[in-house]
């Protein structure tokens, strides 16, 4: 109520609420590694975080190899999944032996068998001490943890096994008799009092890991994996459930890699799992050749695909090969899908999801194509849809091809080039999380303006950085909701429809040159 003569300031909602657009290259990499988290979807940002969480390469795993590509050509965020096959910890119970503390690898695999443990106490009447654990490999230190002040009470602050659920990466509590201390490590005779101490012996001098690690059923062409592939990475790809709020773009399951053609058809069934997962979640499938994949029976891997892997995959051939860095003298072939993610989300940094990730300006590092193919070899891929990786004067490796596993010729799909496609997944999955604040808004013209103020301001930036043809926005999309979208009977069913429709730009994969002789004319 106005009760003074005077001027009054009243802040009234503008009814906008831009839409911000998702991430465009996050990629999930599904697969078994020698050490990290199972089973869990774990976000890092560098080659530096995956080596410290997961171990870096190990020469088992294909999908270490296609994450260490990924990083190397440009890759920003993975969320990796490290798929169960039956790896075990290490372990070692540290005395006295009959009521001492059992300290476990963080994660299951042989990485374990390297760790070494230290125990300090400050005398025998000593309530608390202090641990030392290492990683070693040969005789250098890779990692090191140190705590003080432990406790061997549960109700402790410094409680051992609640400081090392929280605070360490390398080892965990997986017995432990309350109110037990732990014997402290020995040198010359006597026991060590200080974390010094401990840093001061040899890697002999600790105690090692009395039971063995095991790393489990890795990838390779054999019975065992086979028949692992298909539970545990289905496993691993539902476990990306768990990254809401965060968005993932991209999915590649290089282990599949190791299959050979032979079996194509297990490979195949874990794919089409793979397939309709990233379709719910507008998310874009990176699909690898087998093993003994060849210009001859790629058609035959393809076809083993089936029909409803398409518009949101794209398959890239051939692999890559390049000394092992972990044996330099030895090339090694690595699945494509890591490079390719890696150009992908490079691609979409400098130039935009609507840019096709190939091109000379799509440079491979880290690998050259296993087969060097000529133009006429790439034509018959080509037009059935497979990008095919070549090795060009001055450029060297690049990707040269943009096309779903919808982009046969045959086809004639409107979704024949991977940027289109991205696009699009992009948008929808952008308006789809932007307009949540609609639900249970009155179904009435005020809402449809506002859908319709937002969605074309977010139109409209795409349309300014180049994503959309036509040089007017009414040329290059339309956003509509109305009384024409939205009738009675849907508002009655509470149902709100909004269209939106855009011209993208696709990529000009044949340049033609016409060239025409002009003849000199004399008066």
């Amino acid at each position: 109520m106005l009760d003074t003569p005077g001027v009054y300031v009243q802040e009234i909602p503008s009814g906008s609420a831009p839409i911000a657009g998702v991430a465009t290259s996050n990629t999930a990499f599904i697969g078994v590694l020698g050490q990290g988290p199972l089973g869990r979807a774990t976000r890092v940002t560098s080659w530096g975080e995956f080596e410290r969480v997961f171990g870096g390469l190990h020469p088992g795993c294909e999908t270490s190899y296609a994450v260490r590509n990924y990083f190397l050509n440009g890759g920003n965020i993975a969320f990796v999944v490290r798929a169960s096959n039956g790896a075990t910890p290490a372990s070692v119970l540290l005395p006295p032996n009959n009521a001492g503390l059992t300290l476990a690898a963080s994660s299951p695999g042989t990485w374990g068998n390297n760790l070494r443990i230290g125990v300090a106490r400050a005398g025998g009447g000593a309530t608390s001490f202090d641990l030392l654990v290492r990683l070693y490999r040969g005789n250098d230190v890779m990692r090191e943890e140190s705590y003080s002040g432990l406790s061997a009470n549960s109700t402790h602050l410094r409680y051992v096994t609640r400081v090392l659920a929280a605070e360490s990466q390398l080892v965990t509590v997986s017995a432990h008799a309350n109110g037990n201390l732990p014997n402290a490590t020995q040198s010359g005779g006597a026991d060590v009092t200080t974390l010094d101490g401990l840093r001061q012996l040899a890697a002999a001098a600790l105690a090692a890991m009395s039971t063995q690690g095991a790393d489990g059923t890795l990838p390779g062409d054999t019975d065992a994996w086979q028949n692992l592939a298909v539970n545990a990475l289905g496993a691993g790809i539902d476990a990306l459930d768990a990254i809401v709020p965060d968005v993932f773009n991209l999915m590649c399951l290089p282990d599949l890699s190791v299959l050979g053609h032979a079996r194509r058809a297990v490979a195949a069934q874990v794919y089409q799992r793979a397939y309709a997962y990233c379709e719910r979640h507008f998310a874009f499938l990176i699909v690898d050749p087998l093993e003994g994949t060849t210009r001859a029976n790629i058609l035959e891997w393809t076809g083993a695909l089936g029909g409803t892997i398409r518009r949101n995959a794209a398959l890239y051939f051939p692999k890559l090969t390049a000394p092992d860095p972990l044996n330099p003298t030895q090339n090694r072939n690595f699945a494509a899908s890591g490079a390719a993610a890696g150009i992908i989300a490079r691609t979409d940094a400098t130039r935009g999801v609507w840019k096709a990730p190939a091109g000379t300006a799509a440079g491979v590092a880290g690998g050259r194509p296993v087969d060097v193919m000529t133009d006429p070899q790439q034509g018959p891929l080509n037009v059935q849809g497979i990008n095919v990786i070549r090795t060009f004067p001055v450029y060297n490796t690049v990707v040269w091809g943009a096309r779903t596993l919808d982009g046969a010729d045959a086809l004639a799909s409107e979704w024949k080039y991977v940027p289109v496609r991205r696009l699009a997944l992009y948008i929808e999955n952008s308006l789809l999380r932007g307009l949540q604040w609609v639900v249970f808004e009155p179904n009435d013209e005020p809402l449809w303006a506002s859908v319709r103020l937002n969605v074309t301001g977010f139109m409209s930036q795409l349309h300014r950085q180049g994503a959309f043809q036509g040089a007017s926005a009414r040329d290059a999309f339309l956003v509509k909701c109305d009384g024409e979208t939205t009738t009675q009977a849907d508002i009655n069913l509470g149902i709100l429809n909004i269209y939106v429709g855009f011209a993208p730009v696709r990529p000009a994969e044949f340049v033609m040159l016409r060239i025409q002789q002009r003849l000199q004319t004399t008066n």
